[in-house]
């Protein structure tokens, strides 16, 4: 099927995490990979992503979207190695939740830089990337209460070029907060507060990213399962979305 001219995929975050990435994890919809394909991409460089985008979005020009597999490092314990040939990517700032449209926790979102050279002196450049991993409620054998867990089987990342500009994914209508997104942003304070601890702690040591910048502190594993345990409801309730193709 032709592309039409003008044709765009600008997918909401929980679009990303409900519908394209939980159908990942459970081998359904096989069709997505026409749009979001199936790719390490530690393995190229960023500006090299855009080429390997799926069919229907090869066109795009500002972002682009991969299923990216679990490293086998990762399914030993360790931590993933998120360099290339020419640089590595390196995490900025705290883990965030992703919320549904009826304020349920659904997924963890890490924000990264990509960096040229070899750490900690690399440069930063304008590459960044949204990983998303999905959390979902696993039913409690001793009890009839559910506990969430951090699916890590494949983690949707989403590649853009800092540009200076709004992009059209941020252009989106601002809606009021309401009380339930409110708790959750009161849930995860402590979290905040230990992310600013970090921060100000490591002010006075050298920065472990080198180049011209300065980032916030990077959360580690510990913290990110921490935050999925620290909810106090689960997680549950995937989206029902319907596939109509792109």
């Amino acid at each position: 099927m032709e592309i039409p001219a003008g044709f765009r995929f600008f997918p909401t975050e929980e679009e990303l995490v409900s519908f394209y990435l939980r159908n990942q994890l459970d081998g359904r919809r096989q069709e997505m990979h026409s749009v979001i394909p199936v790719l390490n991409i530690y393995d190229v460089e960023p500006w090299d992503l855009p080429q390997l985008a799926g069919e229907r979005c090869r066109r795009d020009t500002e972002q682009w979207f991969y299923f990216t597999p679990r490293q086998e490092r990762e399914a030993r314990g360790g931590r993933a190695n998120r360099t290339t040939a020419s640089g590595y990517w390196k995490a900025t700032g705290s883990p965030s939740y992703v919320y549904s449209s009826d304020d349920r926790v659904i997924g963890m979102k890490k924000t990264m830089v990509f960096y040229k050279g070899k750490a900690p002196s690399g440069k930063k450049t304008k590459w960044k990337m949204n990983e998303y991993r999905a959390i979902e409620a696993v039913p409690n054998p001793t009890a009839v209460t559910t506990t969430p867990m951090l699916r890590h089987e494949f983690s949707l990342c989403r590649i853009y070029v800092v540009s200076g500009s709004f992009r059209a994914f941020d252009r989106r209508p601002l809606e009021p907060v309401s009380q339930a997104t409110q708790l959750h942003e009161n849930r995860t304070a402590t979290f905040l507060e230990r992310a600013s601890m970090m921060e100000v702690t490591s002010s006075s040591s050298t920065s472990h990213s080198g180049g011209d910048h300065s980032d916030q502190p990077e959360a580690n594993e510990d913290d990110i399962w921490e935050m999925v345990n620290d909810l106090e409801e689960p997680p549950l309730g995937w989206e029902q979305m319907n596939w109509t193709g792109v």
